[in-house]
């Protein structure tokens, strides 16, 4: 679907704490548990850790328990191994949280929707900067996600106008901006998407709530976050989007 809109479309290797080589059984585990925010938090937090840290240094967002709790979930998961005196290390550096997000959201949508799904994907638009984070292709409709791993408070308006200029070159038929964030997006993020669709002289109209903190900004346009599970509302947004694009007999 890339190469039929005149895009020379290429993977990058993933970026995962882990390798991506581990056995099946393994990675649905991994996958399974990234479903859990908080879990999400402390592994994003262990990331951006230079070295061995102990568990309650990853992340202010989570008691001591509960990071040594994450701690050794991750130590059993095999993303996490020992380091001695109580700190751990991750298996496999990683450059940030976004690579693992982008890897655990395609195979969510595979697994829920059945849709077809390729994530850190270089789309080839001239002019147009960034990879694509994931990409999914069902029912003859393109979807493209762009996925945020850190809080709306460092979103700034170049990310927005760069994701709506990938948009115009990609031409899905949905797509949906993703923050991993339980924060609400209405304070901050919908208004700067005004400010962006402004710009960008793209149409828009007030936001219209799907679910939560899941807004439809512009036809086939979303912004969705994490309030109490991310993959569900990202699939809610996808249902809103692809029954308001066919809506059948009048």
């Amino acid at each position: 679907m890339l190469r039929r809109r005149g895009l020379s479309p290429r993977l990058t290797p993933p970026d995962l704490p882990f390798p991506p080589d581990l056995p099946p059984d393994a990675l649905d585990a991994v996958e399974e548990r990234l479903h859990h925010y908080a879990l999400r938090l402390f592994l994003r937090g262990a990331i951006l850790r230079p070295g061995p840290f102990a568990p309650a240094e990853a992340t202010r967002y989570l008691s001591a328990a509960a990071a040594r709790r994450a701690a050794e979930e991750l130590g059993v998961l095999g993303v996490l191994e020992p380091a001695g005196r109580g700190r751990y290390r991750l298996v496999r550096r990683a450059r940030s949280f976004g690579g693992t997000l982008e890897w655990w959201m395609a195979r969510a949508l595979r697994r829920r929707l059945a849709l077809d799904v390729a994530s850190g994907v270089r789309s080839g638009a001239r002019g147009v900067g960034g990879d694509l984070d994931v990409v999914a292709a069902g029912e003859g409709k393109l979807v493209y996600l762009e996925l945020k791993s850190s809080p709306p408070k460092h979103l700034s308006a170049a990310e927005l106008d760069a994701f709506l200029r990938r948009v115009g070159a990609l031409g899905p038929d949905l797509a949906l901006f993703v923050v991993d964030t339980a924060l609400r997006l209405s304070d901050k993020v919908l208004p700067m998407f005004a400010s962006a669709l402004a710009r960008a002289a793209r149409p828009a109209a007030a936001p219209r709530r799907v679910i939560r903190e899941t807004w439809a900004l512009a036809p086939g346009l979303y912004a969705v976050n994490a309030r109490q599970d991310l993959v569900e509302n990202v699939c809610r947004a996808i249902a809103d989007g692809l029954v308001r694009r066919n809506p059948g007999p009048g």
